[in-house]
């Protein structure tokens, strides 16, 4: 019941300009371990959909297993998980069975089924030649607009750092919070930067030479 609505024109045209941050994220309704789901469902709140090479990998696996049990980290943050792969729902379900009774954590987020492609390509993560997704790691932080505010892409021998998608999340909500920048290594309690000004004479009038531009602002809320 994979379905992407919108013009297919637009879709099939999608994998070769490949998704940026700013743009819309493609809709789409499809079958999942959560039952029957529409991305547009979860307007309102920031979603962080995430594709994996395969079930019954090693690497994916570690990552299920750590997404599972920083859930309620995600959802404090009024943000929710959604996982995407080329394989089938029975092929999910055995293997979040496995993952329970070997890790003693329930995956209780929506993995969807994509066996024909048709999303990962509406997202750029597959390019149209490719039959199979087993290069495909990649994450999109959606706001509650439905926005494409961040990507990430890992190899298929590389897995996400949890803690990184929540600071990613963090800075992105702090932002957001105000007219501010994050900067580099930011956590939530740092300072955050104030956007520099555009006017020439606050320029000159900055007392020294990096204060019109390098300014911190008051603290990120700790979360």
């Amino acid at each position: 019941m994979t379905q992407v609505p919108s013009n297919p024109d637009a879709v099939r045209a999608a994998p070769c300009a490949g998704l940026r941050i700013g743009d819309p994220a493609p809709d789409f309704s499809a079958r999942s371990t959560a039952g029957d789901i529409r991305l547009s469902d979860f307007r309102g709140r920031w979603l962080v959909l995430f594709s994996h090479p395969a079930d019954f990998t090693p690497v994916c696996t570690t990552e299920f297993v750590a997404l599972a049990r920083a859930a309620g980290d995600f959802a404090r943050r009024d943000c929710a998980l959604m996982a995407l792969s080329v394989d089938s729902l029975f092929s999910h379900f055995a293997w979040l069975r496995m993952i329970r009774d070997r890790f003693d954590v329930e995956v209780r987020f929506p993995i969807v089924e994509d066996p024909t492609l048709v999303i990962g390509r509406a997202y750029g993560m597959v390019a149209p030649q490719d039959n199979d997704s087993g290069t495909v790691r990649t994450t999109f932080f959606i706001d509650p607009e439905g926005v494409v505010r961040a990507m990430t892409c890992y190899p298929a021998n590389v897995g996400r750092s949890t803690p990184e998608m929540l600071r990613t999340l963090d800075a992105l909500q702090a932002v957001d919070a105000g007219s501010v920048l994050a900067p580099a290594n930011w956590e939530p309690g740092d300072d955050l930067l104030q956007q520099p000004s555009a006017l020439l004479d606050d320029v000159f009038a900055a007392p020294g030479q990096t204060d019109w531009f390098l300014t911190q602002a008051s603290p990120g809320k700790p979360k």
